[in-house]
């Protein structure tokens, strides 16, 4: 990946433990990344110099935000790399607020979302992995085993089932 992170940001410590997730998909992977708070509401002008400087410095960003969820937005409409949004759980309605903030961005400024919460922040972390692996073979070597392991993980249960069934 040439020196180059995945970088992971999230718009309040409230998002954490959601973006823990993420963090132990790159650990896994043995992917360097960064981690940084960063509000577009509170702090915008490190959301500027951050999505400004984030080409020199990363590969692909996920972002973690609830509530009205401009972070991810915000940060794609400054930086030409891929920007990966994860919708958090919010407390009024569920997450949906953070997920139609993400999902609905204007044409030419693309935010992948993933799903609301936990589930969110492993995908996007194996997402941005896929991103990057593709310019990196032994990346995608892991993703190909990642993806076996997964394959296998369900045939096992499948037999145990079946083996419990006596089928």
């Amino acid at each position: 990946m040439a020196n180059k992170k995945i970088g992971i940001v999230m718009g309040s410590d409230s998002d954490f433990a959601t973006m823990k997730e993420s963090i132990n998909i790159l650990k896994e992977f043995a992917v360097d990344f960064d981690v940084n708070i960063i509000s577009a509401h509170r702090s915008p002008e490190r959301v500027q110099a951050y999505a400004v400087e984030a080409e020199k410095k990363y590969e692909v960003i996920i972002v973690g935000a609830g509530g009205a969820a401009h972070l991810a937005g915000v940060i794609a409409s400054l930086t030409p790399i891929p920007v990966i949004g994860v919708p958090m759980s919010t407390t009024g309605l569920g997450g949906l607020d953070s997920l139609l903030s993400m999902i609905q961005m204007p044409s030419g400024i693309p935010v992948p979302t993933m799903g609301i919460g936990k589930s969110g922040a492993i995908n996007a972390a194996i997402l941005a992995v896929q991103i990057a692996s593709v310019s990196d073979p032994k990346l995608r070597q892991k993703i190909v085993l990642y993806k076996k392991r997964l394959a296998d993980e369900v045939a096992e249960k499948d037999k145990e089932i079946r083996t419990e069934l006596g089928l």
